[in-house]
Protein backbone atom coordinates (compact mmCIF):
# COMPACT_ATOMS: atom_id res chain seq x y z
CA UNK A 1 0.00 0.00 0.00
CA UNK A 2 1.45 3.33 -1.04
CA UNK A 3 1.05 6.59 0.86
CA UNK A 4 -1.45 7.76 -1.75
CA UNK A 5 -3.92 5.06 -0.76
CA UNK A 6 -3.39 2.84 -3.82
CA UNK A 7 -3.78 -0.93 -3.42
CA UNK A 8 -3.67 -3.80 -5.90
CA UNK A 9 -5.55 -7.09 -5.80
CA UNK A 10 -3.98 -9.95 -7.77
CA UNK A 11 -6.22 -12.96 -8.41
CA UNK A 12 -4.16 -15.87 -9.79
CA UNK A 13 -6.72 -18.38 -11.00
CA UNK A 14 -6.67 -21.59 -13.00
CA UNK A 15 -8.31 -19.96 -16.04
CA UNK A 16 -7.43 -16.27 -15.76
CA UNK A 17 -5.16 -13.89 -13.86
CA UNK A 18 -7.06 -10.74 -12.89
CA UNK A 19 -5.66 -7.53 -11.43
CA UNK A 20 -7.65 -4.68 -9.89
CA UNK A 21 -6.09 -1.40 -8.71
CA UNK A 22 -8.07 0.73 -6.23
CA UNK A 23 -7.40 4.19 -4.84
CA UNK A 24 -8.98 5.50 -1.63
CA UNK A 25 -9.44 9.26 -1.38
CA UNK A 26 -10.03 11.23 1.81
CA UNK A 27 -13.72 11.98 2.32
CA UNK A 28 -14.96 9.37 -0.17
CA UNK A 29 -16.82 6.34 1.15
CA UNK A 30 -15.95 3.95 -1.68
CA UNK A 31 -12.52 3.42 -3.23
CA UNK A 32 -12.20 4.05 -6.95
CA UNK A 33 -11.26 1.43 -9.52
CA UNK A 34 -8.41 3.04 -11.47
CA UNK A 35 -6.84 0.04 -13.23
CA UNK A 36 -7.92 -3.41 -14.44
CA UNK A 37 -6.04 -6.25 -16.13
CA UNK A 38 -7.08 -9.75 -17.19
CA UNK A 39 -5.12 -12.38 -19.11
CA UNK A 40 -5.46 -16.15 -19.62
CA UNK A 41 -3.74 -18.20 -16.92
CA UNK A 42 -1.17 -20.83 -17.84
CA UNK A 43 0.78 -22.81 -15.29
CA UNK A 44 -1.94 -23.08 -12.62
CA UNK A 45 -4.11 -26.15 -12.21
CA UNK A 46 -6.86 -26.46 -9.59
CA UNK A 47 -5.53 -23.40 -7.82
CA UNK A 48 -1.98 -24.76 -7.53
CA UNK A 49 1.12 -23.68 -9.46
CA UNK A 50 2.33 -26.49 -11.72
CA UNK A 51 4.61 -24.46 -14.01
CA UNK A 52 6.48 -21.53 -12.48
CA UNK A 53 7.68 -19.99 -15.75
CA UNK A 54 4.24 -19.98 -17.38
CA UNK A 55 2.61 -18.63 -14.22
CA UNK A 56 5.12 -15.76 -14.03
CA UNK A 57 4.36 -14.85 -17.67
CA UNK A 58 0.61 -14.83 -16.97
CA UNK A 59 1.00 -12.70 -13.84
CA UNK A 60 3.28 -10.24 -15.63
CA UNK A 61 0.86 -9.85 -18.54
CA UNK A 62 -2.08 -9.15 -16.20
CA UNK A 63 -0.07 -6.64 -14.15
CA UNK A 64 1.11 -4.85 -17.29
CA UNK A 65 -2.46 -4.57 -18.56
CA UNK A 66 -3.54 -3.01 -15.25
CA UNK A 67 -0.54 -0.67 -15.30
CA UNK A 68 -1.41 0.52 -18.80
CA UNK A 69 -5.02 1.26 -17.85
CA UNK A 70 -4.05 3.11 -14.66
CA UNK A 71 -0.79 4.74 -15.72
CA UNK A 72 0.83 3.48 -12.52
CA UNK A 73 3.60 1.04 -11.69
CA UNK A 74 2.60 -1.84 -9.39
CA UNK A 75 5.10 -2.55 -6.61
CA UNK A 76 3.02 -4.71 -4.26
CA UNK A 77 -0.27 -6.59 -4.20
CA UNK A 78 -2.70 -8.54 -2.05
CA UNK A 79 -2.57 -12.07 -3.52
CA UNK A 80 -5.13 -14.87 -3.33
CA UNK A 81 -4.50 -18.41 -2.13
CA UNK A 82 -6.64 -21.26 -3.44
CA UNK A 83 -6.58 -25.00 -3.86
CA UNK A 84 -7.75 -28.09 -2.02
CA UNK A 85 -4.74 -27.89 0.34
CA UNK A 86 -6.52 -25.19 2.38
CA UNK A 87 -7.96 -26.40 5.68
CA UNK A 88 -9.43 -24.73 8.76
CA UNK A 89 -9.48 -25.57 12.45
CA UNK A 90 -10.81 -23.87 15.60
CA UNK A 91 -8.39 -22.37 18.08
CA UNK A 92 -8.51 -20.34 21.30
CA UNK A 93 -6.05 -17.91 22.83
CA UNK A 94 -6.00 -16.65 26.43
CA UNK A 95 -3.95 -13.76 27.88
CA UNK A 96 -4.00 -11.51 30.93
CA UNK A 97 -4.89 -7.84 30.55
CA UNK A 98 -1.72 -5.77 31.05
CA UNK A 99 -2.97 -2.35 32.13
CA UNK A 100 -3.22 -1.58 35.84
CA UNK A 101 -6.74 -0.18 35.43
CA UNK A 102 -7.71 -3.46 33.65
CA UNK A 103 -8.88 -1.68 30.48
CA UNK A 104 -8.44 -3.86 27.40
CA UNK A 105 -6.36 -2.37 24.59
CA UNK A 106 -5.76 -3.36 20.97
CA UNK A 107 -2.39 -4.75 22.07
CA UNK A 108 -4.19 -7.17 24.41
CA UNK A 109 -6.38 -8.32 21.52
CA UNK A 110 -3.30 -8.80 19.31
CA UNK A 111 -1.60 -10.86 22.03
CA UNK A 112 -4.70 -13.05 22.40
CA UNK A 113 -4.67 -13.69 18.64
CA UNK A 114 -0.97 -14.53 18.78
CA UNK A 115 -1.75 -17.00 21.55
CA UNK A 116 -4.39 -18.60 19.29
CA UNK A 117 -1.64 -19.22 16.73
CA UNK A 118 0.40 -21.36 19.09
CA UNK A 119 -0.96 -24.70 17.96
CA UNK A 120 1.07 -27.74 16.91
CA UNK A 121 1.40 -27.87 13.12
CA UNK A 122 2.93 -30.43 10.81
CA UNK A 123 6.08 -29.31 9.03
CA UNK A 124 4.35 -28.70 5.70
CA UNK A 125 1.55 -26.43 7.00
CA UNK A 126 1.54 -22.75 7.84
CA UNK A 127 -1.06 -20.28 9.09
CA UNK A 128 -2.59 -17.97 6.47
CA UNK A 129 -5.33 -16.37 8.60
CA UNK A 130 -6.27 -16.09 12.25
CA UNK A 131 -9.94 -15.11 12.16
CA UNK A 132 -11.48 -13.98 15.48
CA UNK A 133 -15.10 -15.01 15.89
CA UNK A 134 -15.83 -13.77 19.40
CA UNK A 135 -14.11 -12.80 22.64
CA UNK A 136 -14.69 -13.66 26.29
CA UNK A 137 -13.76 -11.39 29.18
CA UNK A 138 -13.60 -13.11 32.57
CA UNK A 139 -16.01 -15.80 31.25
CA UNK A 140 -18.43 -13.23 29.83
CA UNK A 141 -18.90 -14.70 26.34
CA UNK A 142 -20.07 -13.46 22.96
CA UNK A 143 -18.22 -10.13 22.89
CA UNK A 144 -17.47 -8.86 19.39
CA UNK A 145 -15.14 -5.94 20.17
CA UNK A 146 -13.48 -6.04 23.61
CA UNK A 147 -11.32 -2.92 23.18
CA UNK A 148 -12.17 -0.34 25.87
CA UNK A 149 -13.92 -2.85 28.12
CA UNK A 150 -12.51 -3.90 31.51
CA UNK A 151 -11.41 -7.31 32.73
CA UNK A 152 -8.58 -9.41 34.04
CA UNK A 153 -8.51 -12.17 31.43
CA UNK A 154 -9.34 -12.08 27.72
CA UNK A 155 -9.97 -15.14 25.56
CA UNK A 156 -10.51 -15.28 21.80
CA UNK A 157 -12.44 -17.95 19.91
CA UNK A 158 -10.94 -18.06 16.42
CA UNK A 159 -10.63 -20.06 13.23
CA UNK A 160 -7.21 -20.79 11.77
CA UNK A 161 -6.94 -21.16 8.02
CA UNK A 162 -3.93 -23.23 7.09
CA UNK A 163 -2.22 -23.91 3.78
CA UNK A 164 0.50 -26.17 2.47
CA UNK A 165 3.92 -24.49 2.75
CA UNK A 166 5.28 -25.91 -0.55
CA UNK A 167 2.25 -24.62 -2.49
CA UNK A 168 2.48 -21.19 -0.83
CA UNK A 169 6.23 -21.07 -1.55
CA UNK A 170 5.67 -21.78 -5.24
CA UNK A 171 2.91 -19.17 -5.49
CA UNK A 172 5.04 -16.57 -3.69
CA UNK A 173 8.02 -17.35 -5.89
CA UNK A 174 5.96 -16.65 -9.02
CA UNK A 175 4.73 -13.29 -7.69
CA UNK A 176 8.22 -12.20 -6.64
CA UNK A 177 9.70 -13.19 -10.00
CA UNK A 178 7.05 -11.02 -11.65
CA UNK A 179 8.59 -8.10 -9.73
CA UNK A 180 5.86 -7.60 -7.14
CA UNK A 181 5.95 -7.67 -3.33
CA UNK A 182 3.23 -9.55 -1.42
CA UNK A 183 1.40 -7.35 1.09
CA UNK A 184 -0.82 -10.20 2.31
CA UNK A 185 -2.07 -13.61 1.26
CA UNK A 186 -5.86 -13.98 1.40
CA UNK A 187 -7.99 -17.09 1.01
CA UNK A 188 -10.02 -17.12 -2.25
CA UNK A 189 -13.48 -17.46 -0.73
CA UNK A 190 -12.84 -14.79 1.93
CA UNK A 191 -11.75 -12.33 -0.77
CA UNK A 192 -14.89 -13.05 -2.80
CA UNK A 193 -17.06 -12.62 0.29
CA UNK A 194 -15.43 -9.26 1.01
CA UNK A 195 -16.70 -7.80 -2.29
CA UNK A 196 -20.13 -9.42 -2.61
CA UNK A 197 -21.69 -10.01 0.83
CA UNK A 198 -23.58 -7.48 2.94
CA UNK A 199 -23.50 -7.32 6.74
CA UNK A 200 -27.17 -8.30 6.80
CA UNK A 201 -26.49 -11.46 4.79
CA UNK A 202 -23.63 -12.36 7.12
CA UNK A 203 -25.90 -11.93 10.14
CA UNK A 204 -28.71 -14.02 8.65
CA UNK A 205 -26.46 -16.83 7.45
CA UNK A 206 -25.07 -17.01 3.93
CA UNK A 207 -22.73 -19.04 1.76
CA UNK A 208 -20.46 -17.39 -0.83
CA UNK A 209 -19.50 -19.77 -3.65
CA UNK A 210 -16.68 -18.96 -6.09
CA UNK A 211 -16.81 -21.40 -9.02
CA UNK A 212 -13.40 -21.00 -10.61
CA UNK A 213 -11.75 -22.84 -13.47
CA UNK A 214 -10.28 -25.74 -11.49
CA UNK A 215 -11.93 -25.53 -8.08
CA UNK A 216 -15.03 -24.23 -6.33
CA UNK A 217 -14.31 -22.37 -3.08
CA UNK A 218 -16.93 -21.49 -0.51
CA UNK A 219 -17.25 -19.85 2.89
CA UNK A 220 -20.17 -19.67 5.29
CA UNK A 221 -21.03 -16.77 7.59
CA UNK A 222 -23.61 -16.79 10.38
CA UNK A 223 -24.37 -14.10 12.98
CA UNK A 224 -21.57 -12.08 11.42
CA UNK A 225 -18.94 -14.76 12.04
CA UNK A 226 -17.11 -17.05 9.66
CA UNK A 227 -18.14 -20.59 10.52
CA UNK A 228 -16.85 -22.72 7.66
CA UNK A 229 -14.66 -22.66 4.57
CA UNK A 230 -14.08 -25.36 1.97
CA UNK A 231 -12.71 -26.14 -1.47
CA UNK A 232 -14.32 -28.55 -3.95
CA UNK A 233 -11.87 -29.86 -6.60
CA UNK A 234 -14.39 -29.34 -9.42
CA UNK A 235 -14.85 -26.16 -11.45
CA UNK A 236 -15.74 -24.62 -14.78
CA UNK A 237 -12.95 -26.33 -16.73
CA UNK A 238 -14.46 -29.70 -15.82
CA UNK A 239 -17.70 -28.59 -17.49
CA UNK A 240 -15.74 -27.66 -20.62
CA UNK A 241 -13.95 -31.02 -20.60
CA UNK A 242 -17.28 -32.84 -20.30
CA UNK A 243 -18.68 -30.93 -23.28
CA UNK A 244 -15.54 -31.69 -25.33
CA UNK A 245 -15.82 -35.41 -24.60
CA UNK A 246 -19.58 -35.50 -25.14
CA UNK A 247 -19.39 -33.71 -28.50
CA UNK A 248 -16.05 -35.32 -29.52
CA UNK A 249 -14.59 -31.92 -30.26
CA UNK A 250 -11.66 -29.77 -29.17
CA UNK A 251 -11.45 -27.91 -25.85
CA UNK A 252 -11.54 -24.54 -27.64
CA UNK A 253 -14.74 -25.41 -29.49
CA UNK A 254 -16.27 -26.87 -26.33
CA UNK A 255 -15.52 -23.64 -24.43
CA UNK A 256 -17.23 -21.55 -27.13
CA UNK A 257 -20.22 -23.90 -27.14
CA UNK A 258 -20.48 -23.64 -23.34
CA UNK A 259 -20.27 -19.84 -23.33
CA UNK A 260 -22.52 -19.12 -26.33
CA UNK A 261 -25.06 -21.94 -26.15
CA UNK A 262 -24.67 -23.53 -22.73
CA UNK A 263 -27.33 -23.84 -20.04
CA UNK A 264 -27.76 -25.78 -16.81
CA UNK A 265 -31.51 -26.23 -17.44
CA UNK A 266 -32.05 -28.67 -20.34
CA UNK A 267 -35.82 -28.83 -19.74
CA UNK A 268 -36.12 -25.20 -20.90
CA UNK A 269 -34.50 -25.93 -24.27
CA UNK A 270 -36.39 -27.35 -27.22
CA UNK A 271 -35.28 -30.73 -28.55
CA UNK A 272 -35.27 -29.16 -32.02
CA UNK A 273 -32.60 -26.58 -31.18
CA UNK A 274 -29.35 -27.42 -32.97
CA UNK A 275 -25.82 -26.01 -32.85
CA UNK A 276 -23.88 -25.84 -36.11
CA UNK A 277 -20.26 -26.54 -35.16
CA UNK A 278 -18.99 -25.23 -38.50
CA UNK A 279 -20.16 -21.73 -37.49
CA UNK A 280 -17.96 -21.94 -34.39
CA UNK A 281 -14.83 -23.27 -36.09
CA UNK A 282 -14.36 -23.84 -39.80
CA UNK A 283 -12.65 -27.23 -39.51
CA UNK A 284 -15.58 -28.66 -37.52
CA UNK A 285 -18.60 -30.17 -39.17
CA UNK A 286 -22.06 -31.42 -38.25
CA UNK A 287 -24.68 -30.25 -35.78
CA UNK A 288 -25.36 -31.18 -32.17
CA UNK A 289 -28.44 -30.90 -30.01
CA UNK A 290 -28.34 -27.86 -27.75
CA UNK A 291 -30.43 -29.78 -25.25
CA UNK A 292 -27.82 -32.55 -25.19
CA UNK A 293 -25.15 -29.96 -24.36
CA UNK A 294 -27.34 -28.63 -21.54
CA UNK A 295 -27.76 -32.15 -20.13
CA UNK A 296 -23.97 -32.58 -20.04
CA UNK A 297 -23.56 -29.24 -18.26
CA UNK A 298 -26.42 -29.96 -15.84
CA UNK A 299 -24.80 -33.18 -14.62
CA UNK A 300 -21.54 -31.45 -13.68
CA UNK A 301 -23.24 -28.40 -12.12
CA UNK A 302 -25.40 -30.72 -10.01
CA UNK A 303 -22.23 -32.47 -8.83
CA UNK A 304 -20.63 -29.18 -7.74
CA UNK A 305 -23.62 -28.12 -5.63
CA UNK A 306 -24.18 -31.63 -4.27
CA UNK A 307 -20.58 -31.74 -3.03
CA UNK A 308 -20.97 -28.31 -1.42
CA UNK A 309 -24.22 -29.38 0.24
CA UNK A 310 -22.43 -32.46 1.58
CA UNK A 311 -19.89 -30.14 3.24
CA UNK A 312 -22.70 -28.01 4.71
CA UNK A 313 -24.24 -31.12 6.25
CA UNK A 314 -21.06 -31.62 8.30
CA UNK A 315 -21.78 -28.40 10.21
CA UNK A 316 -25.57 -28.79 10.27
CA UNK A 317 -26.21 -25.89 7.91
CA UNK A 318 -27.55 -27.72 4.86
CA UNK A 319 -30.67 -25.82 3.78
CA UNK A 320 -30.42 -23.67 6.93
CA UNK A 321 -28.97 -20.38 5.68
CA UNK A 322 -31.70 -17.70 5.30
CA UNK A 323 -29.30 -15.37 3.49
CA UNK A 324 -29.01 -17.99 0.78
CA UNK A 325 -26.17 -18.65 -1.66
CA UNK A 326 -24.28 -15.98 -3.60
CA UNK A 327 -22.45 -17.39 -6.63
CA UNK A 328 -19.45 -15.77 -8.31
CA UNK A 329 -16.65 -16.77 -10.68
CA UNK A 330 -16.70 -17.00 -14.46
CA UNK A 331 -19.06 -20.00 -14.38
CA UNK A 332 -21.65 -17.96 -12.44
CA UNK A 333 -22.69 -16.38 -15.76
CA UNK A 334 -23.89 -19.75 -17.05
CA UNK A 335 -27.68 -19.61 -17.67
CA UNK A 336 -29.63 -21.77 -15.23
CA UNK A 337 -26.86 -22.12 -12.65
CA UNK A 338 -28.78 -20.08 -10.04
CA UNK A 339 -31.82 -22.34 -10.47
CA UNK A 340 -29.65 -25.42 -10.02
CA UNK A 341 -28.17 -23.89 -6.85
CA UNK A 342 -31.66 -23.32 -5.45
CA UNK A 343 -32.64 -26.89 -6.29
CA UNK A 344 -29.53 -28.69 -4.98
CA UNK A 345 -28.79 -26.52 -1.94
CA UNK A 346 -32.45 -25.87 -1.04
CA UNK A 347 -31.59 -22.22 -0.45
CA UNK A 348 -32.34 -18.87 -2.06
CA UNK A 349 -29.60 -18.14 -4.59
CA UNK A 350 -28.32 -15.26 -6.68
CA UNK A 351 -25.37 -14.20 -8.79
CA UNK A 352 -22.90 -11.95 -6.97
CA UNK A 353 -21.26 -8.78 -8.27
CA UNK A 354 -18.52 -6.66 -6.67
CA UNK A 355 -20.01 -3.80 -4.63
CA UNK A 356 -18.72 -0.82 -2.68
CA UNK A 357 -16.63 0.54 -5.55
CA UNK A 358 -16.40 3.75 -7.56
CA UNK A 359 -14.39 4.77 -10.61
CA UNK A 360 -14.41 2.58 -13.72
CA UNK A 361 -16.71 0.00 -12.11
CA UNK A 362 -18.07 -1.17 -15.47
CA UNK A 363 -14.79 -3.02 -16.06
CA UNK A 364 -15.17 -5.14 -12.90
CA UNK A 365 -18.96 -5.42 -12.78
CA UNK A 366 -19.08 -9.15 -13.36
CA UNK A 367 -18.92 -12.27 -11.15
CA UNK A 368 -15.45 -13.21 -12.42
CA UNK A 369 -13.88 -10.13 -10.79
CA UNK A 370 -15.30 -10.79 -7.32
CA UNK A 371 -12.04 -12.24 -5.93
CA UNK A 372 -9.71 -9.62 -7.46
CA UNK A 373 -11.96 -6.77 -6.29
CA UNK A 374 -12.28 -8.40 -2.87
CA UNK A 375 -8.52 -8.66 -2.52
CA UNK A 376 -8.12 -4.95 -3.26
CA UNK A 377 -10.96 -4.05 -0.87
CA UNK A 378 -9.27 -6.17 1.78
CA UNK A 379 -6.12 -4.12 1.35
CA UNK A 380 -7.99 -0.82 1.40
CA UNK A 381 -9.65 -1.80 4.66
CA UNK A 382 -6.31 -2.71 6.17
CA UNK A 383 -5.00 0.71 5.10
CA UNK A 384 -8.01 2.60 6.50
CA UNK A 385 -7.80 0.67 9.78
CA UNK A 386 -4.13 1.54 10.24
CA UNK A 387 -4.33 5.16 9.14
CA UNK A 388 -7.70 6.04 10.64
CA UNK A 389 -7.39 4.08 13.87
CA UNK A 390 -10.60 2.19 13.14
CA UNK A 391 -11.05 -0.95 15.17
CA UNK A 392 -11.02 -4.18 13.26
CA UNK A 393 -14.47 -5.84 13.20
CA UNK A 394 -14.87 -9.40 14.45
CA UNK A 395 -15.87 -10.69 11.01
CA UNK A 396 -12.48 -9.78 9.60
CA UNK A 397 -9.26 -11.63 9.94
CA UNK A 398 -5.62 -10.87 10.47
CA UNK A 399 -3.77 -12.11 7.35
CA UNK A 400 -0.48 -13.81 7.97
CA UNK A 401 1.91 -14.53 5.15
CA UNK A 402 4.07 -16.72 7.41
CA UNK A 403 7.76 -17.04 8.04
CA UNK A 404 8.24 -19.37 5.09
CA UNK A 405 7.13 -16.69 2.61
CA UNK A 406 9.47 -14.12 4.16
CA UNK A 407 12.39 -16.52 3.85
CA UNK A 408 11.48 -17.30 0.21
CA UNK A 409 11.23 -13.58 -0.55
CA UNK A 410 14.72 -12.88 0.76
CA UNK A 411 16.15 -15.93 -0.96
CA UNK A 412 14.64 -15.07 -4.36
CA UNK A 413 15.84 -11.45 -4.16
CA UNK A 414 19.42 -12.72 -4.19
CA UNK A 415 18.92 -14.03 -7.74
CA UNK A 416 16.92 -11.14 -9.17
CA UNK A 417 18.76 -8.49 -11.21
Amino acid sequence: MSKSGIITGLDIGSSNVRTVILQKFEGEENPRVIGVGMTPSFGVRRGIVVDVEETVKSITASLEAAERSSGLHINAAIVNVGGAHLISQPSTGVVAVTRADQEITEEDVARALQAAETVPLTSNLEIIHVIPRSFSIDNQKGIKDPVGMSGIRIEVDSILILGSSPYIKNLSKCVYQAGVEIDSLVCNSLAAAKSILTKRQMELGVIAIDIGGGTSDFCVYEEGDLVQIGVIPVGGSHITNDVAIGLRTSIDVAEKVKINFGSALPEEISKKDQINLAEIQSNEEGTVSRRHVAEIIEARVEEIFTLIDKELRKTGRSGMLPGGAVIVGGTAKLPGIVDQAKKQLRLPAQTGFPTGLGGIVDQVDEPGFAVAAGLALWGVEEYVNKKGGIRIPAIDSYPKVGQTVDKMKNWIKKFLP
